[in-house]
């Protein structure tokens, strides 16, 4: 019997977000090593705290679209 389960809106937006988190944590721990060893790029360094940035926006988009808005 073939079951084709299409994802709801949600269900695409929280698999993101779980992707999103993924590497925005692999990314602290990228940043964390290479901050604590003395030859590092200060370059580099900055460019993967940029893409970090990036990501928390994205994971805040995506976190306010899931959201419901609530009147208070």
């Amino acid at each position: 019997m073939n079951m084709h389960h299409e994802m709801s809106h949600d269900e695409i937006i929280r698999s993101k977000l779980t992707a999103l988190r993924c590497e925005h944590r692999d990314l602290d721990e990228a940043i964390s090593a290479l901050a604590s060893q003395q030859l590092t790029s200060s370059v580099a360094l900055q460019r993967l705290k940029k893409q970090k940035l990036v990501l928390k926006d994205q994971i805040a988009r995506l976190e306010d679209e899931i959201t419901p808005d609530i009147i208070a």
